[in-house]
């Protein structure tokens, strides 16, 4: 057995306190063995004047969607999709997609996110790259049926599926899968009933786009007079291992139905309000019991990776949305983040303790605007950034030391990210 001592700062409990402690981490088994006045390890990492944390949890992205971060802004969301963003899309090669998908790795690590769910096409690239990375991801074929015909529609479902079962389990247990249709209102219902009945079969989650903007919840709402989430449930969508993203217009018949089944909801504040597509009411979800994670979305809408800002937003947005200053407080902010997004994809992550994954975020607290600290939880919530990260380790690896990557080019994958960019943007024209 190889250990890893987390040496002289802080640690953030799963209770949200902090005190001075260390963190033994046993490489080979990617678990951490001890918490507190632990044993010397066998390599050691300095977190002096830092807090370790558990690593951020991304729980809904689109990574790949790097290559097209600025590429189309201020717009409604459907004109964004239709008139840029699937185009554009339409002309990504498997070598696109792979490029885009290292470089958000880059930035995730460096801004502390261990684990991520990704919803794209072309995934055994993904997969590749997740699994050089180190991190963890739960992926799937995101899967369309509007405007294509029944062959299409099929294949396209069929991949989801198969897609699902030959990766689960890849990269030494670290990629997890799901079955992943788009929306309730761009995959039809037809569809949604086979294919949700065999990822069942093979014991897959479904992970989906639910209540995003009003244009998705009114046509559901006319045509079979109920809400999204009861047609996703009447679907069998709504399971305690499937989890939904955006949930902006849900209703308090929703949050009390996604609470008895389990299921989870993906809050992306920033894209959300670039998008102009609401706020989603997550004080509400909360306290009707919904297990609430925090998503990204991809770089085109937001537009970057770093959780820590997605933190803030939502403890802000929060405020805003349901006009209470104490609504979705720093230490509701960070256990969405972390606890909360690991219990929505299905990984022992997202908290430090005896038995739990080792994926771990060291954050340096030396930064002049992270002093003075009255309140780490605080800090974390409404100060702190990407930037601040030291150290990133998962499963036990050290991905990042010091600022400095270890799994991969970063200098590399910029630059091959930046020429694949500009020639999927020339194509586009």
């Amino acid at each position: 057995m190889t250990t890893l001592r987390i040496a002289g700062g802080r640690v953030l409990h799963p209770d949200l306190s902090v005190s001075e402690a260390d963190v033994l981490v046993d490489q080979d088994s990617g678990e951490i063995l001890d918490v507190g006045d632990v044993a010397e390890g066998d390599e050691r990492l300095d977190a002096e004047e830092s807090l370790v944390m558990p690593g951020l949890v991304n729980a809904h992205c689109h990574a790949a969607m790097t290559l097209l971060r600025g590429y189309a802004d201020d717009k409604p969301l459907d004109a964004w999709l239709q008139e840029d963003i699937w185009p554009a899309e339409g002309e990504l090669t498997e070598g696109d997609v792979r490029a885009g998908a290292e470089l958000a790795l880059v930035e995730m690590i460096r801004s502390g996110t261990t684990a991520f769910a990704d919803m794209y096409f072309h995934v055994p690239e993904i997969a590749e790259a997740v699994e050089a990375a180190g991190v963890r991801a739960r992926l799937g074929h995101g899967v369309v049926t509007v405007g294509k015909d029944e062959g299409e529609a099929y294949r396209d479902n069929d991949e989801s599926i198969e897609i699902a079962r030959e990766l689960d389990g890849a990269a030494g247990g670290r990629i997890k899968t799901a079955y992943m249709p788009h929306s309730l209102t761009t995959v039809g219902e037809e569809y949604l009933r086979e294919f949700v009945g065999k990822a069942r079969e093979h014991d897959v989650p479904v992970h989906f786009h639910a209540n995003e903007t009003t244009d998705e919840v009114e046509p559901i709402v006319s045509e079979r007079g109920e809400r999204p989430l009861e047609y996703a449930d009447d679907l069998g969508m709504v399971t305690e291992a499937d989890f939904l993203a955006h949930g902006v217009h849900t209703d308090e018949t929703e949050h009390e139905l996604l609470a008895e089944r389990g299921a989870s909801v993906v809050h992306c504040p920033a894209s959300n309000m670039k998008l102009a597509s609401g706020m989603a009411p997550v004080q509400e979800m909360r306290e009707a019991g919904v297990n609430v994670a925090l998503g990204t979305d991809g770089a085109a809408s937001n537009n970057d990776l770093d959780l820590f800002d997605e933190l803030r937003d939502a403890a802000m947005l929060g405020k805003l949305a349901a006009a209470d200053a104490a609504a979705v407080p720093a230490e509701a902010a960070v256990e969405m983040a972390t606890a909360g997004g690991a219990r929505a994809l299905g990984f022992d992550s997202g908290r430090i303790e005896a038995g739990a994954n080792a994926d771990l975020a060291v954050v340096d607290f030396s930064a002049p605007h992270l002093t003075p600290v009255h309140d780490y939880v605080s800090h974390l919530a409404y100060a702190a950034t990407g930037g601040d990260v030291r150290h990133t380790v998962c499963d036990g690896e050290v991905l990042m030391r010091d600022r400095e990557l270890q799994t991969l080019d970063e200098a590399a994958i910029r630059e091959h990210a930046e020429s694949r960019a500009a020639a999927v943007a020339e194509r586009a024209e």
